[in-house]
């Protein structure tokens, strides 16, 4: 019941929307019951003897006296004898075309509110949950697949928002009319209208336990869904691996394995949500033919209160009702898949982001003087601890050059420096300040990263060089692709700054997405610069020309390197030597090179000595 009262909330912003859609359902009800209302006096009055009929003595209706089916009757009754049989028909004819006109415009209408309201809150549960992952912490997406948070994203809000507008487009329509005919089968004949509602209880159970079995179903289905759409998204992110090592008949398989389960899942869903529909209009029909059976037999004998215009009308009625039920049959059966996605959803929605901003969070505008890590320990939620009592004092304008064999915590060490982590033991300052009491915002403006992946965004090369940076001139953006030695073959694409380097920039080679990345950091031109491996990716010559454009971005700038290759790290301040997540040695590469120790292993390793 939470998760369908959160799901119900969205609703809140589209008030005056669904206050005008209410109107109209109502209008609705009103309209099609007055429809079949006139078959009465066509029954009674034009296709029957006028004299046989006794309508009542005036055309005053009061509900304080007397039977008002009986007054209304008898009023509908003397407006008819009024007139001859053919003008009376031709009547009847034309006030049944104008309520038929006015019940589908307003069902027209309907329908154009619940489009503009449906679209109105799958767009804001969408930007609700894109705006949640993104406070969210790396913690959370290195748990999670990518493929399951798109499923979510795309599938699971389009289930819940169609389960909030099968509510809204029933609740105040079909509950009303299913009640105004209940009513008026109770005023036409309360015992027969008795022996209905005792038996609605039954239908109700039957109703419930498939609406269970459906919220199981949905739930596996929308799991298997987001499983494939996970494996989808590895296999075009991995397809040249995939065609190197001859593997595209494995993925087939694999691909076919997961989509046959999917199969099985919805075809036992759509059994069980096909099932209820048509089981609950053949219970009413059943229903229905008893009332005919019992109701007839009254008629006949002429011992029903019913005139048989009346006795058709009450049918018409009790039939009417079956469409309305077997409606709110299939929108509680939405509602429960709807629910399952809300179960998934919100979820995601309440987790908390494990880095935020403190209340009393200071605004730092420039970096001072050091970067101090003080005891600073770190584990990801299922390893061992990647960081072992680091401890390090950097000074501004200090190179320091990162250095260890893989999986020795290098990058986990950068990447506490931004915030995308806290320490768990230890703290982190930067000018005296821990970083937890430091805005994420004022903290990463310090702050250009080139990472060891080079994440290139489906937009123009100029876009993608002045990403976070607002209002840049192209003159600067340009200055930057010099620097790092992008501008001539960025000159040589098919339009220049405008060519458009697709997913993950897939249309530019690794070295050309790796330079756009360092020409990202040269023009945002921060005090503090993290470079990951920034220039793995580059062949010999523009590695050098790149390593020259850095060396001098770096001049004045604290900066922290990461480099497997040594000859990119001969200039550094110092060198820090890691080891299974511990430092364990700094110093001047020189004075590394000549000392016993891992780096001058590694160094011995690399330069083959």
């Amino acid at each position: 019941m939470e998760v369908f009262i959160r799901i119900l909330k969205y609703l809140k912003p589209y008030k005056k929307t669904v206050y005008l859609l209410l109107f109209l359902m109502l209008m609705y009800v009103v309209l099609n019951l007055f429809s079949m209302a006139m078959l009465v006096p066509l029954i009674d009055v034009i296709f029957t003897d006028i004299s046989a009929v006794t309508p009542q003595s005036t055309i005053a209706i009061d509900i304080t006296k007397g039977n008002l089916k009986d007054q209304l009757t008898g009023w509908l009754y003397q407006t008819m004898n009024q007139y001859s049989k053919h003008d009376a028909l031709m009547y009847v004819c034309i006030i049944i075309a104008i309520g038929f006109l006015l019940k589908n415009l307003t069902a027209y209408l309907q329908m154009y509110l619940n489009a503009a309201i449906e679209q109105g809150i799958l767009r804001d549960l969408r930007n609700d949950v894109q705006r949640h992952l993104h406070k969210l912490s790396l913690h959370f997406f290195m748990a999670r697949r990518k493929g399951h948070l798109i499923s979510m994203v795309m599938n699971d809000v389009r289930l819940i928002t169609e389960s909030i507008m099968a509510i809204l487009s029933t609740v105040f329509r079909d509950p009303p009319t299913i009640f105004v005919s209940v009513t008026i089968l109770l005023i036409f004949n309360w015992k027969l209208t008795m022996i209905i509602l005792l038996v609605t209880p039954i239908f109700g159970f039957i109703i419930g336990r498939i609406g269970n079995k459906l919220k199981k179903y949905s739930l596996r289905y929308q799991e298997k869904l987001a499983e494939i759409t996970a494996l989808m998204d590895e296999t075009i992110s991995g397809v040249r691996v995939i065609k190197a090592f001859k593997m595209e008949k494995h993925e087939i398989e694999k691909f076919e394995t997961h989509t046959e389960r999917l199969y099985k899942i919805f075809v036992k869903l759509s059994r069980i949500r096909s099932i209820s529909s048509p089981l609950s209009e053949y219970l009413g029909i059943l229903l229905a033919a008893i009332v005919l059976w019992f109701g007839g037999q009254g008629i006949i004998a002429k011992t029903s209160p019913m005139t048989a215009g009346q006795f058709i009308f009450y049918l018409t009625i009790l039939l009417s009702m079956l469409q309305p039920i077997k409606i709110i049959t299939q929108v509680y059966n939405s509602v429960r898949e709807g629910t399952a996605a809300g179960e998934r959803l919100f979820g995601i929605l309440d987790i908390n982001p494990r880095i935020v901003d403190s209340h009393d969070a200071t605004v730092i505008k420039e970096f001072k003087h050091s970067i101090v890590f003080d005891n600073a320990s770190f584990k990801y939620d299922t390893s061992d601890l990647v960081l072992k009592n680091i401890n390090l004092q950097v000074s501004k304008s200090e190179i320091i050059a990162i250095v260890g064999p893989s999986g020795s915590g290098k990058s986990t060490f950068v990447d506490l420096i931004p915030r995308f982590y806290d320490p768990l033991e230890g703290s982190i300052k930067i000018d005296g300040i821990d970083l937890r009491n430091v805005t994420q915002d004022s903290l990463r403006d310090l702050m250009g990263i080139v990472t060891q992946e080079t994440i290139l965004f489906n937009d123009s090369v100029a876009a993608n060089i002045g990403y976070g940076v607002k209002d840049v001139p192209h003159e600067k953006i340009i200055e930057a692709a010099k620097i790092a030695n992008a501008h001539n073959f960025i000159e040589n694409l098919s339009d220049g700054y405008k060519t458009m380097v697709g997913d993950r920039g897939v249309k530019l080679s690794g070295g050309e997405r790796q330079r756009l990345a360092i020409a990202r950091a040269v023009l945002k031109n921060p005090p503090i610069l993290i470079l990951d491996e920034a220039t793995s990716s580059l062949d010999p010559e523009s590695e050098m020309l790149v390593q020259e454009a850095l060396e001098r971005l770096m001049k004045n700038r604290t900066s922290f390197v990461i480099a497997h290759r040594f000859s990119t790290i001969q200039n550094a301040d110092r060198v820090v030597v890691m080891e299974k997540g511990k430092i364990v040695q700094v110093g001047k590469y020189t004075d590394l090179v000549s000392a016993d120790g891992l780096f001058k292993k590694l160094y011995n390793l690399q330069f083959r000595l």
